[in-house]
């Protein structure tokens, strides 16, 4: 059971938040995270992204996805809105670093996103949103708008006791790079990329 661990202030370039840690116990070394504005009212409609790690796209600036830049529009729209950022540890669609990378080598040999992981014995997206909706109720939030294009993440909320007010779509342009994977989130996995 996921439960809060620990809060602390965290000033960024995006202003003021409080991060909060969520995990089975205080020893683990990669918890769940909240990145809370400190403006955030938990009784109003609070925009809310759930995002999955990537490092590669987040930290390392990859261009053979739109994650980091899917992160950066979701905390400048969280910043000037008062919102919640949930950062959860779900690395490659929930099968991990390493696999990722096995993944990206199998894409280089022409296989696509979804193709690679099943190669590798893993479902197209092994991600569990209901995480979120635990970290939701901690924080008090019972509306939210939705800053994705996943309608697993729509759906997650939809079957919870989350208020869905309305989804914020994350039109990131396609580059030379991540054509290709985007157009396979959007044809094979119902991404929302054109909306």
């Amino acid at each position: 059971m996921f439960t809060r661990q620990v809060k602390a202030h965290l000033p960024t370039k995006w202003g003021d938040f409080e991060l909060y840690s969520y995990a089975e116990n205080h020893e683990e070394l990669q918890p769940h995270l909240a990145l809370v504005h400190r403006g955030m009212n938990p009784h109003e409609i609070v925009p809310v992204r759930i995002h999955s790690e990537c490092l590669t796209g987040d930290l390392l600036g990859s261009l053979r996805c739109d994650c980091g830049e899917q992160f950066e529009a979701s905390m400048n729209y969280i910043s000037q809105h008062a919102g919640v950022m949930i950062y959860l540890r779900q690395e490659g669609r929930g099968i991990g670093l390493i696999n990722k990378l096995d993944a990206y080598n199998l894409q280089d040999r022409g296989l696509n996103t979804i193709e690679a992981n099943i190669h590798l014995g893993f479902e197209p997206d092994e991600r569990d949103f209901d995480i979120a909706i635990t970290i939701l109720k901690d924080l008090g939030i019972k509306s939210i708008d939705l800053l994705t294009n996943n309608p697993d993440k729509i759906a997650t909320i939809d079957n919870s006791e989350i208020k869905l007010h309305k989804r914020i779509p994350l039109i990131i342009p396609s580059k030379h790079e991540n054509e290709d994977y985007l157009k396979v989130k959007a044809q094979e996995m119902g991404h929302l990329l054109g909306r």
